[in-house]
């Protein structure tokens, strides 16, 4: 029931052992503060009676032993006495006695000897003493079932959690109610929340992924055999086998890139494990946009740096966000024609930084989810996988990702990433740990 690796097991223990050394604490300060008070009684009295003594010297012959109110009263000689008075206690025979020394006379060094029983009071401390155990013994008891109950109170909602989330699986997964936990839960429960929303949004692009790759890869085979079969039907000549195996080995062409950018996806899904590093994403883009300035050249279009602000630290995975910067680079600079011109900008805004990249080409068709895999908008070849891997990249690193046609009269896309200001990424750990960085 209780693992010693369990929360709760560590939590009771810690209640208890706070709660054990708390009763007792408290049960001795009250103890002997009981004690000290009825010892302090009966010293105040024993003082009383000395004074009443000193008082009425001529009642008191010098050397007489007097027996009043159960005290024993006696006149002795001491030379010295550090003390205005003495107090002691003695046991004997089963009996307690307390006894002051109180100045007589001490011009001649005489003093008066009070010693009265308090067996008594000790066996009334002994009895508060033994009342006080049997009450501690109860109250740990009352602790016990009271740590019990409220530790179970606390696991409950990390159990609901639990039985949720074991009774998920890909077809079912229903968000958690957030305002039906604690708020001390609430967070954990976002969080999962969003994790089950990128499982959810992982299966959907997996299964179009399958469905995509399928049906490409289908048609190019499909290609090659009718290919085949015609250039078989009879005898032909050399240029005409030469021709049939081109259109082939294009086609084959064609199926390897289809290959090549599915590969992409397991590399970055690799990515996705790399340990962040803190950069400069404006120093990042600066030198992106400089290798692509030279690639822009060569196709006779222009491109355009505005970089604000000057640096921005942000702790990520570099790959991923190469990739997403890249993939918005190359879609802008093959659809935009010669002579036009491709925006690489970079600002500050409500989420963090906002990155977009502005062409002047054909423009997109919004009514179509372009993220999805195998998807294609324009009239450039592709297979359609490119704006799959950069959405995935940027929900491995909590930013926002789009793409919208331009609204300032100019034909052409806008496509922004949004990069947060206080970016938190998962750094893998031995032993399959991870942390929050």
């Amino acid at each position: 029931m209780f693992s010693t690796q369990s929360i709760r097991t560590k939590f009771l223990i810690q209640l208890l052992f706070a709660s054990a050394s708390l009763i007792i604490i408290f049960s001795s300060i009250l103890y002997f503060y009981i004690e000290k008070s009825i010892y302090a009684e009966r010293i105040d009295a024993l003082k009383h009676y000395a004074e009443n003594i000193i008082n009425n010297k001529s009642i008191i012959e010098e050397g007489s032993l007097h027996d009043t109110f159960g005290l024993s009263i006696d006149i002795i000689y001491l030379k010295n006495l550090s003390e205005e008075y003495e107090v002691y206690q003695k046991n004997e025979k089963f009996k307690n006695y307390l006894t002051l020394i109180y100045p007589y006379d001490p011009k001649h060094s005489l003093y008066l000897k009070i010693t009265k029983d308090t067996t008594k009071t000790k066996r009334v401390l002994d009895k508060i003493l033994h009342y006080i155990f049997i009450i501690n013994i109860a109250g740990f008891g009352l602790v016990i079932l009271y740590a019990i109950a409220l530790s179970k109170m606390l696991v409950i909602p990390i159990e609901t959690l639990t039985k949720k989330l074991s009774n998920m699986n890909e077809h079912l997964m229903n968000e958690i109610k957030i305002e039906e936990l604690p708020s001390e839960f609430r967070p954990l429960g976002e969080t999962i929340n969003h994790l089950l929303r990128r499982i959810q949004n992982f299966v959907k692009y997996q299964k179009e992924l399958f469905i995509g790759t399928a049906h490409e890869l289908k048609t190019p085979l499909a290609v090659i055999k009718l290919k085949n079969q015609v250039t078989l039907i009879k005898k032909r000549s050399a240029e005409e086998y030469i021709e049939a195996i081109k259109t082939t080995n294009k086609t084959v062409d064609e199926m390897n890139l289809i290959v090549s950018n599915i590969l992409n996806m397991g590399r970055q899904e690799g990515a996705q494990l790399e340990k962040p590093q803190q950069i400069d994403v404006i120093e990042f883009l600066k030198n992106k946009a400089n290798d692509f300035r030279l690639l822009a050249e060569n196709e006779q279009k222009e491109l355009i740096m505005d970089f604000q602000p000057n640096s921005f630290l942000a702790t990520l995975q570099v790959g991923l966000l190469n990739q997403i910067v890249q993939n918005f680079l190359q879609n802008a600079l093959k659809f935009t024609p010669k002579g036009k011109k491709v925006r690489l900008v970079s600002f500050p805004d409500e989420y963090g930084l906002c990155i977009q990249v502005i062409d002047e080409g054909c423009g997109i068709d919004e009514s179509l989810d372009i993220f999805a895999p195998f998807k294609r908008s324009g009239d450039k070849s592709g297979v359609g996988l490119g704006l799959f891997l950069a959405k995935s990249a940027a929900d491995a690193l909590d930013a926002k990702i789009d793409i919208k046609n331009r609204e300032d009269g100019i034909e052409g896309t806008v496509a922004t990433l949004q990069l947060k200001s206080d970016l938190s990424c998962t750094l893998p750990l031995k032993k399959g740990k991870i942390k929050k960085q």
